[in-house]
């Protein structure tokens, strides 16, 4: 089990994580199920520092957002390659990663084929420190704010696939969209009182200030994202948001 961890992490680093055969994340002797069985119960239940690092693991995610989505409540781990066809990884740390309901359930046993259908690694894949997240707004009744990825030039292809693969598979330009539609909704009454008293101008610095402090904490969160998108059309701030 301490070697195909060493395994994996070297794939994990590599960027090769497609390219592993699940046959080399067995132990000769033990059926899958035997083995996870075994490693639950001596390192996780009857072993107290397995369970306290369980737990780190769980509470690790910032506010208790789920990685995966950025928006869902952390509810369990999930195994990133999953435990029936990788067994020996079944409590290893760096497979176990926090998620909400939602995302483990779209999740389920899925293992990456190429290198462009490989999840983003909660761990390993630090796109946060880049922007990569945009929106627009879509001028039906009402207004609606559409969610896309905008990876940046200097970004490698296959990072980009995987990230445009990563948003499609748990569906987040809805899961986003519907959330920044709740946003305008609640916002809606304050806007109107700001567009009677200052005009567009009010309007847009108002959106550019919250823009401006969500995104400081999260640089692509859908929150920042939303203010921003709703502050750089000229349409919404002159009075779109209103019923």
């Amino acid at each position: 089990m301490e070697a195909a961890g060493e395994r994996y992490r070297q794939a994990a680093q590599q960027g090769t994580l497609h390219e592993l055969d699940s046959r080399d994340f067995t132990v000769p002797g033990l059926e899958p199920d035997d083995l996870v069985r075994w490693a639950y119960e001596n390192g996780m239940v009857a072993s107290k520092s397995g369970r306290i690092v369980y737990e780190q693991i769980l509470g690790a995610a910032p506010d208790e957002r789920c990685p995966l989505c950025g928006h869902g409540i952390v509810r369990t781990l999930d195994h990133f390659l999953p435990k029936r066809m990788f067994p020996a990884l079944c409590v290893d740390p760096l497979n176990l990663v926090p998620a909400c309901a939602d995302c483990n359930h779209i999740k389920g046993e899925r293992v990456p084929t190429e290198a462009e259908t490989t999840l983003l690694h909660p761990y390993l894949d630090h796109i946060d420190e880049d922007t990569w997240l945009d929106a627009q707004v879509v001028h039906n009744s009402p207004s609606w704010v559409n969610f896309f990825v905008s990876p940046p030039q200097d970004w490698a292809d296959a990072l980009a696939e995987r990230t445009r693969y990563h948003f499609t598979l748990f569906g987040l330009a809805k899961v986003f969209a519907v959330q920044a539609n709740r946003t305008v909704n609640n916002i809606r009454y304050q806007l109107t009182a700001m567009l009677a008293t200052g005009g567009m101008d009010m309007v847009r610095d108002y959106l550019v200030d919250e823009a401006r402090t969500r995104l400081a904490d999260r640089p692509n969160g859908w929150e920042g994202v939303t203010y921003r998108a709703l502050a750089d059309d000229d349409v919404f701030c002159s009075g779109a948001f209103a019923p």
